[in-house]
């Protein structure tokens, strides 16, 4: 009973002091405040060079997405988030950058969602097969 009582308090004692450590936690790239002051690159080689990989390559309209945050977490309940970006560069035919943007993703009145969807052309479905779903046996759609 008494190595129970040593024990629980000794997982107490540990919770309260790794509770209170301080950590700081990285998503994406880790981007220096040199490289916040200067996001200028004539080229996608220069922009690769400076930063690094992208987090996301757009191929169809030929974007680079670099995602960068900082969080600093005091505890479980206490977390706060410094910044938090997504850079965004559009490259032309030659690796020219031709346009950059910086969105603060912590400012939701600066980002807007599209409210574009694809159809579903392929399967047209009826009323009963909207509501049942899939039942009974299913025939793979064809296409020519």
């Amino acid at each position: 009973m008494m190595e129970l009582i040593k024990f629980f308090l000794l997982c107490i004692t540990l919770y309260i002091f790794t509770g209170c450590s301080e950590q700081t936690i990285y998503s994406g790239k880790i981007i220096n405040q040199e490289n916040l002051e200067n996001l200028k690159a004539s080229n996608k080689n220069e922009l690769i060079e400076r930063f690094g990989n992208p987090s996301f390559i757009d191929p169809i309209q030929n974007k680079l997405f670099y995602y960068t945050e900082k969080v600093k977490e005091n505890s479980f309940f206490n977390k706060k988030t410094e910044y938090s970006y997504l850079f965004v560069f559009t490259v032309d035919k030659n690796d020219q950058i031709i346009n950059q943007k910086a969105y603060n993703l912590q400012n939701k009145n600066e980002i807007s969602l599209a409210k574009d969807e694809t159809s579903n052309n392929i399967v047209e479905r009826g009323l009963i097969e909207k509501i049942f779903g899939g039942v009974g046996p299913q025939q793979l759609p064809t296409t020519p």
